[in-house]
């Protein structure tokens, strides 16, 4: 007699077809595929259809797929009976019944018989026609069992990240850049990582490339299973008949084919990796013995997804779609493996000894052979993450009372466990979604697009670009300025043409209309003005802000790094002298091969001219221009024919002028040939005379090899007025523009005031400082985040022995920390970590000897100083 418990689970596993507004999830039809669900058709449907066939029956052997497994066949013949149910003009009742007869009875059974079944040729017909249908069955089990394979394989990995110490703050801590150009789904994976090994103290710094693959590789699943689900939910309850086709089914399951391939191959990858964690040879080669004989290899998962292409590739669309299948399956076993490895890596100690087995065994991540504890010694504990350790749990949980079975009998179980026909793996895949989305292991906060953190690394090399660019600019008689981050609205209005919309607009706080500055000039030439300045030369680092959209080096908040010379000098200096400050700015940064594109506002406004533009369209033509750097030229002239009117002839012409670029003095040549067009145009010939100018001070000064004079150069500002250019990065990083300027004599006029003409040059330093890092990476140099000279040591529990000897390192302006703990290797690994060169090392027998033992790490050197004399030998040896 069945129990309560027994009748309400039965009650909640029935699913019902065809009622009114219903439709098939994956879910669903998954649970009724494995059998975990009885079938009951809604009597609605039923009266649907029609009672008797249309026509003379005929006797027909139902056609069931031959190449599908069970699984697969259930699930098959679920969507046909779905379709046929919703089909009342061409089905009777018989079919339908008859498939949920079937599908009841031989739930449990391997086996799955529907005998002679007499159709109409109307049903004959229909069968036919929704057979194709059939196949996304199977995709509806692939979606639910790679969508679970998705959360799972995270959970997993995280493991696999403790068991062989990975590095993984340089993995997931660098994905979302702030920039925009992060793949969402990799994100989310690097998110949830975090979230799993919070607070984990076994992570290392071993740089492992299946760990760095991570983000990528479980990314890409989890975006195409989206895809998958989405295709699979329309196909199973479109209304079409003919939607479906095999062609649909095999377009869907490629590219989660290749995804879920290379999801195995990265698992692999850690299963091996777990293995060699593993301190005990002999616990390592029994596990390597089961592994081998037992999980696939990285030859037959690649010979599984090859299958899966040919198949698609000759149109044998059951054999495909039950090929991605067993390719899953082989998936499956392959991250149940890493499970496995990884958790024995982490518990080897714990679980042989409750085996009673007299092998050695693992100590723990990286631990020496031991054969337990021993007697009276205290039991180190590893902290595990929050996540992880909730993860180990459930595992000890499904083992709990089989410790002593041995090591396959583990393997076997955790297997079934991990296997998404397992009674018990609902409960688990909830678990683990609780352990990423619960208060306790919360997902953490979040930075807005478009913004970043650095870390002290990074801060250390974004401080030392600083220091450079501030002594370059003071080396030029440069003086400091700020100004405030928002400035009246007003102020910043009508200043830079189409790049207006990209102002930040703050709320009305009280009668005054205010916005987040977009850059410094605007706000350098309006306290120019309004303090009545004719001649100043300034420099400012500060943030800037723009409403854009972030993308590859592009943010909403960044720092600029500007330097504008304003008043009445000879003709063309400050032009040069600030062309001059950029090239030793990127000389002194060391960021690589760059070159400084240059052009005229003048010469631009000239061409225009001469090409036929009415006046009125050249600042924003321009701002088409000025796009040639990131898009062909055939997309610009696109937009200035189709968007802002301009004939084809024009843009044409336009086209012939912008391609012209080269050596400086080589093109000015060229342009002021006779028969040159410019000639003829006094805008132009002024522009000419300008350049002529700057060029030879250039050439004098050795930097010209820098410059290339380019006419496609347009900066889209509108306040330009004569020189213009821009600083491109030509090395491995593709950052874009890393600096630009230009000429601006009417801007601080704008305001109310005379006239003052100025010039100048804002340096992009966030894009600066992605090359820098880059190259420090390229070069696997890590900067040292702290200053400190010397480590304070004290080997016990005494605050005040520190605090007196760290005050005087202090007072004598010694760069110096301090640490108290009893154990002289924590005090080591300290100083090893910082990187600091020197320790002062207090025990208690110094301390009554009243010595001082100085250590060098680097030379791994010490000695015995007195400790009176500490600070004097200090000073000595940090200043030798």
């Amino acid at each position: 007699m069945a129990s309560d418990k027994d009748k309400a689970s039965a009650e909640v596993s029935v699913i019902t077809l065809g009622g009114k507004g219903s439709s098939l999830s994956s879910s669903s039809l998954y649970a009724i595929a494995t059998g975990f669900a009885s079938l009951r058709l809604d009597s609605s449907a039923l009266d649907r259809l029609s009672p008797n066939q249309a026509s003379p029956p005929v006797q027909s052997q139902f056609p069931i797929p031959k190449t599908l497994a069970p699984l697969e066949l259930r699930a098959f013949l679920t969507v046909l009976l779905y379709k046929l149910l919703r089909c009342s003009d061409h089905s009777s009742t018989l079919l339908p019944i008859r498939i949920s007869e079937a599908l009841n009875r031989y739930k449990n059974s391997q086996t799955l018989e529907l005998g002679s079944i007499e159709l109409s040729k109307e049903e004959a017909a229909l069968v036919e026609k929704l057979y194709p249908s059939g196949l996304f069955g199977v995709c509806a089990v692939l979606d639910h069992e790679s969508a679970a394979l998705s959360a799972v394989s995270d959970a997993v990995a995280a493991l696999s990240c403790e068991a062989i110490k990975a590095d993984v703050a340089a993995v997931f801590n660098s994905m979302d850049s702030g920039d925009g150009f992060s793949a969402k789904e990799e994100v989310g994976v690097a998110s949830d990582m975090k979230v799993l090994l919070n607070g984990s103290k076994l992570v290392g710094k071993v740089e492992i490339d299946s760990v760095s693959k991570i983000a990528k590789v479980h990314g890409s699943l989890r975006e195409i299973v989206k895809l998958v689900h989405s295709k699979t939910r329309i196909e199973l309850n479109s209304k079409d008949l003919g939607s479906g086709s095999g062609s649909d089914v095999r377009t869907v399951l490629y590219p989660l084919a290749a995804a879920i391939n290379e999801l195995g191959e990265c698992s692999l990858s850690r299963v091996k990796a777990n293995l060699d964690s593993i301190g005990n040879e002999g616990l390592r080669s029994s596990l390597v013995g089961l592994y081998e004989g037992k999980c696939a290899s990285g030859e037959s998962l690649r010979n599984g997804f090859k299958l899966v292409l040919e198949l698609g590739f000759e149109k044998e669309y059951e054999k495909f779609v039950h090929q991605v299948n067993v390719l899953l399956g082989m998936v499956w076993k392959i991250v149940a493996w890493e499970a496995m490895t990884g958790f024995i890596a982490l518990e080897g100690v714990e679980w042989s000894e409750k085996s009673g087995s007299s092998v050695e065994v693992n100590g723990g991540v990286g631990g020496g052979n031991v054969k337990g504890d021993k007697k009276g010694e205290k039991k180190k504990k590893v902290l595990l993450g929050k996540g992880t350790s909730v993860i180990v749990q459930l595992i000890k949980d499904r083992l709990q009372g089989k410790a002593g079975d041995g090591i396959e009998k583990w393997v076997e179980d955790l297997l079934l466990f991990l296997d998404p026909k397992d009674q018990e793996f609902d409960s688990l895949l909830k678990k683990l979604k609780e352990i990423v989305e619960t208060n306790e292991s919360r997902r953490l906060p979040k930075l807005p697009k478009g913004t970043r953190d650095f870390a002290k690394e990074q801060m250390t090399i974004r401080k030392r670009a600083f220091s450079i660019i501030e002594d370059v600019f003071e080396r030029h008689g440069a003086t400091a300025l700020d100004t405030p981050a928002f400035e009246l609205r007003e102020t910043l209005m009508g200043k830079y043409g189409e790049d207006s919309k990209l102002v930040y607009d703050l709320a009305d706080q009280g009668g005054e209309l205010c916005s987040l500055r977009y850059d410094l000039t605007v706000p350098f030439a309006r306290y120019v003005a309004m303090n009545g300045l004719t001649s100043f030369k300034r420099y400012q680092i500060a943030k800037v802000y723009r409403r854009d959209n972030p993308s590859k080096g592009r943010y909403r908040e960044f720092y600029q790094c500007d330097l504008d010379i304003a008043g009445q000098y000879e003709k063309m200096g400050p032009d040069f002298e600030i062309v001059k400050i950029l090239a030793e700015l990127l000389d002194e940064l060391q960021i690589g091969d760059y070159e400084i594109k240059l052009n005229h506002r003048k010469l631009l406004d000239g061409m225009l001219d001469i090409c036929g533009v009415p006046p009125e369209k050249f600042r924003t033509i321009c701002s088409s221009i000025d796009k040639l750097d990131k898009q062909p030229f055939e997309q610009i002239k696109k937009e200035m024919v189709e968007e802002k009117g301009l004939s084809v002839e024009t843009a044409d012409e336009i086209g012939t002028f912008v391609k012209e670029r080269g050596q400086p003095l080589e093109l000015l040549s060229k342009l002021k040939q006779q028969g040159s067009k410019f000639l003829g145009h006094n805008g132009s010939v002024d522009a000419l005379n300008d350049l002529e100018i700057l060029f030879k001070a250039l050439e004098v000064s050795k930097c010209i090899d820098k410059v290339v004079f380019d006419l496609s150069l347009a900066r889209g500002l509108d306040y330009y007025t004569g020189v213009i250019f821009e600083a491109v990065f030509k090395g491995g990083a593709q950052v874009g523009s890393i600096a630009a300027g230009g000429r601006y004599d009417n801007l601080i006029g704008m305001f109310g005031a005379k006239q003052v003409p100025a010039v100048g040059v804002s340096l992009g330093i966030e894009r600066v400082f992605a090359i820098m890092e880059q190259l420090q990476k390229d070069q696997s140099q890590l900067p040292r985040a702290t200053k400190t000279e010397v480590l304070v040591s004290i080997l016990g529990d005494d605050l005040t022995q520190a605090a007196e000897l760290v005050s005087e390192l202090w007072n004598a302006k010694v760069k110096a920390e301090y640490f108290v703990n009893k154990r002289v290797m924590k005090h080591i690994d300290r100083a090893r970590e910082s990187r600091i060169p020197w320790m002062v090392i207090v025990g208690e027998r110094e301390m009554n000897e009243g010595i001082v033992i100085l250590k060098d790490i680097e030379a791994a050197k010490e000695d015995k100083i007195p400790r009176s004399s500490l600070v004097e030998e200090l000073k000595r040896r940090l200043n030798p």
